[in-house]
């Protein structure tokens, strides 16, 4: 029986970038290990997936004693364990994994680009994760950036042998389940739960963001367009995220102002975002660096029209002007006017929207996305024991 071990840093990845894949892969036949540090989300996943799960006390920050004491547990569990795979998600599970998997003797060594950290790092934090990212794709058999963005990065900073990049399908890492996003499928209760918590007016614009409240994620620029513009008094900003202040932290003068507006809602964390999405009139995803982002998978499937910055990522699903609004990175005054612009045109936002999940129908249904990995798996698996 092959034997695949799935690697992310905490285990909530596991829980939200890689649902149902491991569960997938058993059904399959595989064997499947997953692997994380320790956290709460690992209950929850060990239910939903079905599978064996191994703690390895991975940190998100730069911790070098720590880090190589994690690297010594993870060439003890490979030798012990013998995997046939072994595939990492996020920076410091691949940079580890990669490298202990190469130590070990692994065959097929498979890393899942979703980003890069070190394109909005800057000063000698930027050069000390560029080399993190060209040390992973060494030590990696396959590199799979999740969007053709990413690829072309990659190929231009001549990162990683142009040979050795994938891309599964039309991109993205897990797609996106249309049974759980899905305006059919919501539940009354998580609803009422929901607008409890919002408590949009009558005529209130429901303006929505998914994710952490990072720096990197661009909410001092959400917040700033939100609080000049002219949709101020008749619109509510629902920060739906966690604030993250040991990592990338927001200004305290953003941090003051999401707490004290009256029109601004943050809520620390849901499992059910597909019903916030429901009562949204536009998804803004003004981040600074992304992968292949689900939420703007998740807000197609739910038809609510989307504006993002234009980055790599966002740009891999979101045609300007045709699936959604794009504005440059960073610039509060262009996404002041987007916003303003999805208030007074909602016939325009609401064309776009139907045009964006039928595009996320047709490429990104999660059972699809499954099914390629699996056979890329089998083709790998052939190549290296025919």
């Amino acid at each position: 029986m092959t034997k695949l071990i799935r690697i992310t840093t905490v285990p909530i990845s596991l829980k939200l970038l890689l649902a149902g894949q491991m569960k997938f892969m058993q059904e399959k036949g595989m064997e499947v290990l997953m692997v994380s540090s320790d956290g709460r989300e690992v209950a929850q996943v060990l239910k939903n997936e079905g599978v064996r799960h191994e703690v390895i006390p991975f940190t998100r920050k730069i911790t070098p004693i720590q880090d190589l004491k994690c690297l010594w547990e993870l060439y003890q569990l490979f030798k012990k364990e013998q995997p046939d795979i072994v595939h990492t998600h996020t920076p410091k599970a691949g940079i580890l994994g990669m490298l202990a998997a190469k130590l070990a003797g692994v065959k097929v060594r498979i890393h899942t680009l979703a980003g890069i950290p070190y394109m909005s790092a800057d000063g000698g934090k930027k050069g000390l994760l560029e080399k993190v990212e060209r040390y992973t794709y060494h030590y990696a058999t396959e590199v799979w950036p999740n969007s053709q963005g990413l690829k072309k990065f990659v190929i231009k900073e001549n990162l990683a042998p142009e040979e050795k990049l994938q891309i599964i399908g039309k991109g993205s890492s897990n797609g996106v389940d249309l049974e759980k996003f899905n305006r059919n499928a919501l539940k009354e209760n998580h609803l009422v739960a929901a607008t409890m918590r919002i408590l949009p007016g009558e005529n209130d614009f429901v303006i929505l963001s998914v994710g952490r409240l990072v720096k990197d994620k661009g909410i001092e620029e959400l917040v700033s367009a939100f609080i000049n513009s002219k949709i101020e008094s008749k619109s509510k900003l629902v920060l739906l995220g966690s604030f993250e202040q040991d990592l990338n932290p927001l200004d305290p003068e953003t941090i003051q102002i999401i707490r004290d507006h009256p029109r601004i809602v943050q809520i620390d964390w849901s499992d059910h975002v597909a019903h916030y999405m429901a009562l949204a009139d536009v998804l803004v995803h003004p981040s600074h660096r992304e992968g292949f982002p689900n939420v703007l998978l998740e807000a197609g499937a739910m038809q609510l029209p989307v504006i993002c910055s234009g980055i790599i990522g966002n740009t891999d699903i979101i045609t300007q002007q045709k699936t959604g609004l794009i504005f440059p990175v960073k610039d509060a005054a262009v996404l002041k006017e987007a916003m303003e612009f999805a208030f007074v045109k909602r016939d325009k936002m609401a064309e776009m929207a139907m045009a964006l999940y039928e595009e996320v129908v047709m490429n990104y249904n999660r059972p699809k996305i499954h099914q390629e990995i699996f056979e890329k798996y089998q083709a790998l698996l052939g190549a290296v024991s025919p």
